[in-house]
């Protein structure tokens, strides 16, 4: 089997099984969005996933289901309580101990800058009043948003999505940097692991929104800056280079047009997918589908 062969085989993709619709969008036209998502299992299995909505502004849900498909609204955090001008992709974690903590985007005010803010409680519905601790800063050169947060049983990992700040009017352009940390509240960072490629269909920038026990993942892509908010999403892989975490976009891997693709692994084996997917009136609604084992064998 090829590499690129090899590096998609079993990946799970948006439209491999029934999708529905777990969110629908808040409205009808373009900027009507429910999507974003980061999913998590309570200890009974049911999902706890957190979502960006936006209509007029931008605010993160949190919502639990019993079914993977069907949410009740448990908390709402809007841009006021992390003294925002937007809140984006949040990540949802729940710790060994029990605890529950949401990495939320946060954009400055009168600014492009974007920094990392962390929630923490005993369950989901504390995170509506928990204080706000800033992990990822960011600075004057760099906004950091979108993050995706994982946990191995001995050290914490982070992907985030950065944003160089150094030609005005070119902010979008995006790379994926690789941060580790002990207790997921100081984080190394390790730098770029994923990039775009010049000429190609992610040539303004690749942001990671998912990623595998084994190092695969998906990410979002842009060939333009006229191509904000309509990224797609496509596959890459650990580039065996032996500079660790360094990921490379497969050549020939499918590209699908949904964005924020985020996979749940099911204690049965197979995942729970969720991703915010575009409808004809320029609205995007928050999709899953059910992925049996049997697909990602």
């Amino acid at each position: 089997m090829s590499t690129s062969r090899a590096a998609t085989s079993g990946f799970p993709l948006p439209g491999s099984t029934h999708p529905v619709v777990a969110i629908p969008a808040p409205g009808p036209g373009p900027h009507q969005w429910a999507g974003a998502p980061s999913a998590a299992l309570e200890p009974d299995g049911s999902i706890v996933m957190a979502y960006r909505v936006r209509a007029h502004e931008d605010f993160n849900v949190i919502g639990r289901s019993t079914d993977g498909e069907r949410f009740t609204t448990v908390a709402v955090l809007t841009k006021d309580h992390f003294g925002a001008a937007m809140v984006e992709r949040p990540a949802l974690v729940r710790t060994v101990s029990g605890r529950w903590r949401l990495y939320v985007s946060c954009a400055t005010p009168g600014t492009k800058h974007w920094w990392i803010g962390v929630l923490e409680a005993t369950d989901p519905e504390g995170l509506a009043h928990a204080e706000v601790r800033r992990v990822f800063a960011g600075d004057e050169h760099l906004a950091v948003k979108d993050p995706v947060i994982r946990y191995d049983g001995e050290r914490w990992h982070a992907w985030i999505c950065c944003h160089p700040l150094d030609v005005p009017g070119a902010e979008d352009r995006m790379t994926t940097a690789y941060a580790t940390s002990d207790d997921g509240l100081q984080w190394t960072s390790h730098g770029t692991v994923l990039s775009g490629r010049p000429g190609a269909w992610d040539a303004r920038g690749a942001r990671l929104t998912s990623v595998l026990p084994d190092g695969r993942a998906s990410y979002d892509g842009r060939a333009s800056a006229e191509e904000n908010w309509f990224e797609r999403t496509g596959l890459a892989a650990p580039t065996g280079s032996g500079n660790g975490p360094d990921l490379a976009p497969v050549p020939g891997s499918p590209v699908v047009d949904v964005r924020y693709l985020d996979l749940l692994p099911l204690p049965s084996g197979g995942y729970r997918m969720y991703y915010e997917a575009r409808l004809p009136d320029g609205s995007h609604e928050l999709r899953t589908e059910l992925i049996p084992l049997t697909i990602v064998l």
